[in-house]
C-alpha cells in the first residue's frame, strides 16, 4: 500500500493534478506548453514535473534547452485506472477545461 499510498500524494497537489490530466489527455508535451496551459512560470511546473518524474508517473526527455514530458507507462492496474480517469473523468473540470483551451493556443519560444 505504500507505493499506492505515494502515488495518490503526489496527484493530491491540485498542480500535479492539472498536469497529470493535461498529459493524459494531450501525451507528450513541453514544459512551456504546460506552464503556459497552467499560467505558471516555467520553472514552478518544472518543480511539480519534477516531483512526479520522481515518483515514476512521467517521463521526460531533452531536444536541446526543452524538456517533454509523458505519463509512464503504467506498471500496476491502479496506474492504468487512473490514467483512464484522468483522461475521461476530469477533462469536463471547469478549470481543465481552461487549461486544455490555453493548451491549444500555446506557442514556444524554440
Amino acid at each position: 500500500m505504500k507505493e499506492e499510498a505515494a502515488l495518490f500524494k503526489v496527484l493530491s497537489d491540485p498542480t500535479r493534478l492539472r498536469l497529470a490530466v493535461l498529459l493524459a489527455s494531450k501525451g507528450e508535451t513541453c514544459v512551456c506548453y504546460l506552464a503556459q496551459a497552467l499560467g505558471e512560470p516555467d520553472f514552478k511546473i518544472s518543480r511539480h514535473l519534477g516531483i512526479m518524474r520522481s515518483s515514476g508517473m512521467v517521463e521526460a526527455r531533452r531536444e536541446g534547452t526543452w524538456m517533454y514530458y509523458k505519463l509512464a507507462s503504467p506498471r500496476r492496474r491502479l496506474e492504468r485506472c487512473l490514467r483512464e480517469c484522468l483522461k475521461n473523468c476530469l477533462t469536463d473540470h471547469a478549470i481543465v477545461k481552461t487549461d486544455l483551451k490555453r493548451l491549444r493556443k500555446a506557442t514556444c519560444a524554440k
